[in-house]
């Protein structure tokens, strides 16, 4: 083709309604951070205009990827199944690519889910070897994720390794082995969990993108851990019918990227109620919702510092500097960056649920209510068109391993399985308890005029995968409490290459897309993401 790259670009903004010909200086800093030899290294938008050039095809790149899974990928342990079916999407996107009739942005782009997702064809591992022996069947249906990527074209690769059942956040599967940071060649380090193979796969370019999910910090801790963007949504924004539960009213899922710019184009696929969860918002989704992406955004921005999210006293020098290194950058982008202490923080919103159930009457609230996980582990196998009792009759003492707050005994468990989570007593308190805290936390920011507050997404750095953690809180439960949206984006590294820490954009349920924009113009002023220098 005779297109120049900007004039592809413009071409797929025509063709997408999408800001891919974006303003201020989005494209030239991508450019400037893409391999010059790798697709696969680079954003969306570069490949999809690599393609409309005829550099190279879907089917090209998607046999790269692959590849790079089976060396790279089996060695960092982060790749649980791989798809045979990847090739021939790619060849039908290329298809329509020659038609000229793209899905959208997605289109022939390599992604991944994480293994806890159903993807027809593979079996679904919860990167459990105990799981892998008790269903080793291949699904027959997709995820309802899943099932919106394929739709809008995406080449879905496999699925990746996470620590079992998205229990825990260090990335240790019990199927594949404890999975590699791409960061530390001696492989002590942990990259964090449990969406830890998402995140692995994406910042070393095996894919654009990838599923994850979060109940408290299962993006987040990943992405900080590997240098990447992790996303925790607006809770409720994207449905999770398909996928091995965990917490109904904490989990909350959301794509791992190199960029945000990408993480919103696979986000804006995936948002948007389903009738088989009955928490996801009901609110009529318009696609391109999240696209409007400025370089400026953070002009004239308020930005909260939450101070006591960023517990000076016990973070190192490194990380001190890197958070305040990227508060700087903020500034001199334009934003307006100023202490802001918010009516709710992490040290007192435990409490201020349980006080709002109190001035009801009602039952305590219970974000890890039995219950609920017990009829959502129901729901999710009635999906699949199994036996539901005979398969949870199977699995409950593998699963519950994990989630022991479910009964041992069946005569105990079974009729918890019955009872809707969206009925269920204490999940519907802990629902009642966050509408209160939250409209108290709306209060305070917007008497402040605060569009978004910012803090370390983690106030330390990844620690080995065998040793213990640092005795130091994060927020992380506090996002998923509250069902509050985050963006966390690279913000720098140590003197030993480690990544030491992300920036987190945070706001209101359903400020989303302004906590995309001001991201992005972060991430633009920035510019703080490395490929990790693996072979």
């Amino acid at each position: 083709m005779s297109l120049s790259r900007r004039d592809a670009l413009a071409h797929l903004s025509a063709l997408f309604a999408v800001p891919f010909a974006a303003r201020g200086a989005w494209w030239s800093a991508a450019e400037r951070s893409a391999p010059a030899d790798d697709p696969l290294g680079g954003t969306i938008a570069l490949y999809q205009a690599g393609r409309l050039r005829g550099e190279y095809s879907a089917a090209e790149v998607t046999t790269l990827a692959l590849a790079r899974c089976r060396t790279l990928g089996a060695r960092l342990r982060a790749i649980d199944l791989l798809a045979e079916t990847a090739l021939a999407e790619a060849g039908a996107s290329d298809n329509r690519l020659r038609r000229r009739a793209l899905r959208g942005p997605l289109d022939g782009v390599p992604l991944f889910a994480k293994s806890i997702y159903d993807m027809r064809g593979l079996a679904t591992t919860a990167s459990s070897a105990e799981w892998v022996r008790l269903f080793p069947t291949a699904v027959a249906r997709d995820a309802i994720e899943v099932e919106r990527l394929r739709a809008a074209g995406a080449v879905l690769l496999g699925k990746t390794a996470a620590d079992d059942f998205a229990y825990r956040g260090n990335g240790t599967a019990s199927a594949t082995g404890q999975v590699r940071n791409p960061h530390d060649a001696a492989g002590r380090i942990t990259p964090g969990g449990s969406s830890a193979g998402s995140a692995v796969a994406v910042a070393c370019g095996m894919a654009f993108c990838a599923l994850g999910t979060d109940d408290g910090g299962s993006n987040r801790i990943p992405a900080q851990f590997t240098g990447v963007v992790g996303v925790k949504p607006t809770f409720g924004l994207v449905p999770r019918t398909g996928v091995i539960p965990t917490w109904p009213v904490l989990d909350t899922h959301g794509p791992l990227a190199r960029t945000v710019a990408d993480a919103t184009l696979m986000l804006d696929v995936l948002a948007g109620h389903e009738g088989g969860d009955g928490l996801s918002l009901r609110a009529r989704w318009q696609r391109g919702t999240l696209g409007t992406l400025d370089a400026n955004a953070l002009r004239g921005a308020r930005l909260g510092v939450v101070e006591v999210h960023a517990p000076r006293a016990q973070m190192t020098a490194e990380c001190l500097a890197v958070f305040d290194n990227a508060l700087a950058d903020c500034a001199k982008a334009g934003g307006i960056v100023e202490a802001f202490v918010p009516a709710v923080d992490r040290t007192n919103y435990r409490e201020q649920f349980a006080a709002a159930a109190t001035a009801r009457g009602d039952v305590p609230p219970n974000a890890n209510a039995p219950g609920a996980t017990a009829n959502a582990l129901r729901r999710y196998f009635e999906r699949q068109g199994v036996n539901a009792d005979e398969a949870m009759r199977r699995g409950l003492a593998s699963y519950r391993a994990f989630y022991d707050v479910l009964p041992a005994e069946w005569n105990a468990f079974e009729p918890l399985t019955r009872v809707p989570y969206e009925r269920d007593a204490a999940s519907v308190s802990f629902l009642a308890s966050r509408e209160t805290v939250v409209a108290a936390l709306a209060r305070s920011m917007a008497e402040r005029r605060i569009d978004a507050m910012v803090y370390p997404t983690m106030p330390f750095k990844a620690p080995e995968a065998t040793s213990p953690w640092p005795d130091v809180r994060t927020p992380l439960g506090y996002g998923n409490w509250l069902g509050l949206p985050e963006i966390s984006v690279p913000a720098g590294y140590g003197a030993d290459g480690l990544p030491a820490g992300n920036l987190s954009f945070v706001g209101l349920p359903g400020s989303d897309a302004t906590l995309f924009a001001l991201a992005h113009a972060y991430e633009q002023a920035s510019r703080r993401f490395r490929m990790p220098t693996v072979g």
